[in-house]
């Protein structure tokens, strides 16, 4: 057995270690990487699970938000983001090893908590059409489903996909804002095409034309007319425009010439994020929805496991880029309150940071960095000699490539 560290210690007091045996190729940390990043996420997502499992989401989670409205929209927003991210790990299913055995226990309570969640019989019934917000969670519950296609959908009982699809329909009296929301009504669109074989593609075709003309250049687009300093190109905007488009074709569209378009760019964001972490781990404080933590970089998170970075980049100094992220945030006081719930801040509990429409279900969506554990233990990602990224080897005297706009 590997030496545990002392913060997955901790979390072994919570919930079980993931071994994995490593095979003989491998060198460096990558599997004390994925074994850490696998008790991270469990560690988040258990309390979570455990109680909307058991119809005890409402009774049991806190609410910890600046207005008193958010528990009209917290707990969708907690389930569907995080679920949002376990989804690629949850997709490579069970199996005999030990990683695989805890997969297949939060496969079981994923598909007890999506039952609950849409039965309106039930206690931990959500809210998917009142208020602007539901729209919003409304769509990464979507985007947990496209997926996890075969763990999540392929496992729900006939009534349980009945009332999924009649809450994400009852999304469509949510009007989106003119700017990233296009991407959540595209979103649920996309899975009742996937999951129902029909949808509204005018709010698909929106969303799309609108985004290309907001493009400002060089991997990043405008959250609407705008362009903001902030990560929503990461949090929403390019995920789901690539999953819009994937969905799409995968329906016998011809939108290949489209996604070859924002695939380009998205790695162009994707290498800026990379070149954003800092030696430490760090990266800046800028812009708005701070409180979601290293969700803001899912999209690097994506393209690592799309295979899709940057030439220059290599998957394993993405790996401890993101492992050195991650630790830095998870292990600091405050980030959980005494019962392991999230709390509102960047950098530990820092209810300040917390805008007005950020509540504890808000925090799931740092979720979205563990989207790498769809990769397989046996991917180069993991199993690579562990590299240094691009401002470490800066800061250190190294070479490091020379940086390169792209021209659209």
């Amino acid at each position: 057995m590997k030496k545990i560290t002392k913060a997955l210690f901790i979390v072994s007091l919570l919930v079980p270690v993931v071994i994995h045996a490593q095979t003989d190729k491998a060198t460096g940390n990558g599997a004390m990487h994925r074994d850490y990043f696998v008790s991270s996420l469990i560690r988040i997502a258990d309390p979570l699970l455990t109680a909307l499992s058991k119809n005890e989401l409402k009774k049991k989670m806190p609410v910890e938000a600046k207005t008193n409205d958010r528990q009209n929209f917290t707990y969708l927003e907690a389930f569907g983001r995080l679920l949002a991210g376990m989804a690629p790990w949850l997709e490579l299913g069970p199996d005999s090893s030990t990683e695989g055995k805890l997969r297949k226990k939060y496969i079981e309570l994923s598909i007890s908590c999506i039952r609950n969640a849409t039965d309106p019989a039930v206690p931990d019934y959500m809210n998917f059409y009142k208020g602007g917000q539901a729209l919003v969670d409304a769509a990464f519950l979507s985007q947990a489903l496209l997926r996890a296609p075969n763990q999540l959908w392929g496992r729900l009982d006939a009534k349980t996909k009945k009332n999924v699809l009649e809450a994400l329909k009852s999304s469509r009296v949510i009007t989106p804002g003119h700017s990233n929301w296009l991407f959540f009504s595209a979103m649920v669109e996309a899975a009742l095409l996937q999951f129902e074989g029909s949808c509204d593609k005018m709010r698909v075709d929106y969303a799309v034309s609108q985004h290309l003309q907001w493009y400002k250049g060089d991997g990043a687009y405008g959250d609407g007319a705008s362009f903001h300093w902030d990560y929503y190109n990461s949090f929403v905007i390019q995920p789901m425009f690539l999953e819009v488009l994937q969905t799409l074709i995968t329906s016998g569209q011809n939108e290949n010439k489209t996604y070859e378009l924002e695939l380009n760019r998205a790695r162009r964001y994707a290498a800026v994020q990379e070149r954003l972490i800092s030696p430490e781990g760090t990266y800046p404080p800028i812009g708005r929805s701070l409180a979601y933590r290293f969700g803001a970089f899912q999209l690097l998170s994506k393209m690592a496991l799309m295979h899709q970075l940057p030439n220059e980049i290599l998957p394993q100094q993405v790996r401890c880029a993101l492992f050195e992220v991650v630790k830095r945030q998870l292990e600091t006081p405050g980030t959980f309150d005494k019962e392991g719930w999230l709390t509102i801040g960047l950098v530990g509990h820092q209810p300040g940071v917390g805008e007005p429409y950020i509540s504890t279900g808000s925090l799931y969506l740092c979720s979205q960095v563990f989207l790498v554990l769809g990769l397989p233990a046996t991917d180069p990602y993991w199993q690579n000699a562990d590299a240094d990224w691009t401002a470490k080897k800066a800061w250190k005297g190294e070479p490091i490539p020379i940086d390169h706009a792209i021209e659209n």
